[in-house]
């Protein structure tokens, strides 16, 4: 899996680290916030990782023209990591954008982490079963403790 991008900010520590997936959701940036203040109450630094992959298909037609899910992911990260070091400038945050399944590229982060921090978008045990649950696998796999944060939905 190539990576696409990848940034570790000077002074980011090589001991304790803290890593949390993001995807633009609404759950996985409050996983993003939650983690970012643990990171200060720690003294850990953060890892962000975003995750892109072709889809398997796109039914009948082909791709459309302009579609690059790698850009995509860009897109949603840079514009967060900004916010995340304005609104949190004393942590040591380093960032990168792999190719890949989401929970297994976290999963594998996980193995030099202190702590995994995940987002849940809370579809319920259904939806889970057809489509798969990152935040579940990662609990189910992880290297380290895992925080799963679940979004406030009406």
């Amino acid at each position: 899996m190539a990576t696409e991008l990848s940034r570790a900010s000077a002074g980011a520590s090589k001991g304790r680290r803290i890593v949390t997936g993001t995807d633009g959701s609404p759950a996985s940036l409050l996983a993003l916030e939650w983690a970012a203040r643990q990171a200060e109450l720690t003294g850990a630094s953060l890892e962000v990782i975003a995750v892109w992959k072709w889809p398997n298909t796109f039914g009948w037609g082909s791709i459309p023209d302009g579609f690059n899910p790698a850009s995509d992911a860009r897109d949603i990260l840079e514009p967060t990591i900004a916010l995340l070091e304005k609104e949190h400038p004393e942590i040591a945050v380093a960032y990168k954008i792999v190719e890949g399944h989401p929970a297994l590229e976290l999963v594998a982060a996980s193995k030099s982490a202190e702590l995994l921090v995940v987002g849940s978008r809370g579809h319920g045990e259904f939806t889970g079963m057809l489509i798969g649950s990152t935040s579940e696998y990662c609990v189910a796999n992880a290297a380290c403790p895992v925080v799963v944060i679940r979004g406030n939905y009406s």
